[in-house]
């Protein structure tokens, strides 16, 4: 693994004076630094449990085994690695996956476009990221409705706008305007040039994910792509332990050029997996064992995170629940899990199921989120704008969330005992019967002392009412425009981004477009 340092000089090299002065003047907009916990995790599981979990899940891949569809290169590379294999089953002896897992790097960089922007997956840290996937956008104006490349695009320039958000995702929203077989090279373009955070890679079929690798050489360099991590992408798997042809053929694209893939296990408790907590969890690490190691197979030393995306059902309506405290569990447990491989690892978010940013999607939201953080994620992939279900990505939500993950990096800060935070000679001069609001120490760290949303309202009654009374949705509107009227597109070099626009030009031309 290279660090940061390397991006730089990759910038300089490769840019010429224009990436230089990018790179100087990419300062308009604050970024956090990803977040490094210095609190502990929250553990569940018991060592007993842990290791019986970890027996069943290797007994499953050994007994009954996991299917790999429509892909006879899968099927060879498991049998010349010493799996059974039987049509498209595949049965993995107990400790082969875990053997093949040990070449895989329990923290990586992914770089930016920006060096300043690139952030560190694993260990202790925790990477924030955006919804994934919805067809559908809603705001106070426009109510629900179908996705278009311009929303898209402004939740990319939202993202780029919130202090808190380290990562600029991927599909944001699905613009349905935009051909399914060329919109990924617009998102792709998007996340290039009008944020320099990191960003992800296509997955809806290998020949995108191989668009959005060729546009990343464009960027930083054929050269520099081969040997660091400038990508990341979701792979699902089709629970229960199936893994089809369409993202194993991404995840292939990925593992090959270096690239960092999320191996997720798509779970709704009760549908997909058993209805209880251990249960699900031994589908989970078995899943997450065969589809880790096979990105071993295809590139040992590729970046690999452990996914777990989990959620309950409703047994009268069968649609998902959010919040719940059995998801909790579960998030939690996997974590244990993902530590003792020695894996980065994805789940949580601002998972809701309410249709509006109302009490319901809050409380929902407020579970998931920390339950990610105590959990130990190191990617936190819909940490903002998810409603009804990640059918739709809000924006008055998004705003909400990415306020609201300011509240996650001080949490994670953990409490200081220093001597400005002991405060001895705040407690001395005021003494008995007194206050602080007026003393030295108040003075010089009020400012930084306690953090404060930009969103919510703080005000009395009575001047909130002659404000007009606005709800926080109305409040969150009213910052949406504020963020877009504001923003100004990151500095980029210029003949990088001509050279986006030929490629994305050139590849739409080749074939017609395609809705299905």
């Amino acid at each position: 693994m290279q660090d940061q340092t390397v991006g730089r000089r990759r910038g300089r090299a490769s840019g010429g004076g224009a990436a230089r002065r990018a790179e100087r003047t990419a300062t308009g907009v604050e970024t956090a630094r990803f977040i490094t916990r210095n609190i502990p995790d929250y553990e569940v599981l018991t060592e007993e449990a842990i290791e019986t979990i970890e027996w069943n899940a290797e007994t499953v891949l050994e007994e009954i085994g996991v299917n790999f569809v429509n892909n006879p290169a899968a099927l060879e590379r498991w049998r010349q690695a010493g799996a059974d294999v039987s049509g498209e089953r595949v049965r993995i002896p107990r400790g082969l996956a875990r053997k093949l897992i040990a070449t895989a790097p329990g923290e990586f960089v992914q770089h930016a476009r920006n060096p300043e922007r690139s952030v560190t997956i694993g260990g202790r840290n925790l990477v924030l990221a955006p919804v994934y996937g919805p067809p559908f956008v809603r705001d106070l104006d426009g109510g629900r409705r179908y996705a278009t490349i311009q929303d898209f695009r402004n939740f990319v320039k939202l993202g780029h706008m919130s202090k808190w958000l380290h990562h600029s995702g991927g599909t944001v929203c699905e613009p349905t305007d935009v051909a399914v077989n060329k919109r990924h090279l617009d998102m792709i373009e998007a996340h290039a040039t009008l944020t320099d955070k990191p960003f992800m890679g296509s997955v809806t079929e290998p020949g995108r994910a191989r668009d959005s690798v060729e546009m990343c050489e464009l960027i930083f360099g054929k050269e520099f792509v081969q040997g660091n991590c400038v990508l990341t992408s979701l792979i699902n798997i089709n629970s229960p332990l199936t893994f089809d042809d369409t993202m194993m053929g991404a995840l292939e694209v990925y593992a090959a050029a270096g690239q960092a893939c999320i191996v997720s296990p798509f779970i709704v408790g009760g549908a997909m997996a058993p209805v209880t907590v251990a249960g699900t969890l031994t589908q989970v690490l078995a899943e997450s064992l065969a589809g880790c190691a096979y990105t071993q197979l295809v590139r040992p030393g590729a970046p690999v995170i452990m996914g777990a995306f989990v959620t309950s059902i409703d047994m009268n309506s069968g649609a998902p629940t959010f919040g719940t405290p059995e998801a909790a569990q579960i998030t939690y447990g996997a974590g244990q899990l993902a530590r003792r491989l020695g894996l980065p690892y994805r789940s949580a978010g601002a998972f809701n199921g309410a249709k509006l940013p109302d009490a319901q999607a809050a409380y929902e939201t407020a579970n998931t989120l920390q339950t990610g953080l105590l959990s130990g994620v190191n990617f936190m992939l819909h940490a903002c704008g998810w409603l009804e279900g990640g059918l739709v990505s809000s924006y008055e939500k998004f705003v909400m969330d990415a306020d609201q993950l300011g509240a996650l990096h001080r949490m994670a800060a953990g409490v200081s005992a220093d001597e400005t935070a002991q405060a001895m000679d705040a407690i001395r001069e005021v003494g008995p019967g007194g206050h602080y609001l007026g003393c030295a120490h108040t003075q010089a760290n009020f400012k930084s002392a306690f953090w404060r949303s930009e969103v919510f309202d703080y005000k009395p009654y009575e001047t909130w009412s002659e404000d007009g009374g606005q709800d926080t949705a109305t409040l969150a509107s009213a910052r949406v425009r504020k963020l877009l009227d504001a923003y100004t597109p990151p500095p980029i070099d210029p003949g990088i981004a001509e050279s986006l626009r030929d490629y994305v030009a050139r590849k739409k031309d080749a074939e017609p477009d395609a809705f299905a």
